[in-house]
């Protein structure tokens, strides 16, 4: 089975560019438009990853992580939350860890090997965690 990964991103241009390469190596990847539809598809579950812009209509980002401090648990296990953004403030980025993200991958500058580096770090790290 591949790993599910969800992609919570408003612009369409990001969405197709990360699912593409994603795709491309080996993953599973669902897509979210906003904020809402993210939190929707977070809270039915199963995702061994999520990629959450901060930026977003309806809900964004850093929103959607104090939610789910407060809500239940979905009934399918989530992986950990990587952080996207054209936003490179430290305010933004600590204030995600502090909420509980894993991670954190700037829009600007990143290249799909880049990318694909940090996921796969990301998910080994949190696998090793549940066969402890």
């Amino acid at each position: 089975m591949s790993n599910r990964i969800l992609l919570v991103d408003d612009d369409q241009d990001i969405r197709n560019i990360y699912q593409r390469f994603l795709t491309k190596a080996g993953y599973e990847v669902d897509l979210a438009s906003d904020g809402q539809e993210g939190l929707t598809k977070i809270l039915q579950g199963g995702y061994n990853l999520i990629l959450l812009d901060i930026m977003m209509p309806k809900i964004d980002g850093l929103s959607i992580l104090r939610k789910l401090q407060t809500m239940p648990q979905p009934t399918h296990y989530n992986g950990p939350t990587i952080m996207l953004s054209v936003l490179d403030k430290d305010y933004f980025v600590n204030e995600a860890l502090s909420l509980g993200a894993k991670g954190y991958l700037p829009k600007a500058g990143l290249t799909p090997q880049m990318a694909l580096s940090k996921i796969s770090e990301i998910l080994k790290d949190s696998s090793n965690l549940h066969t402890q």
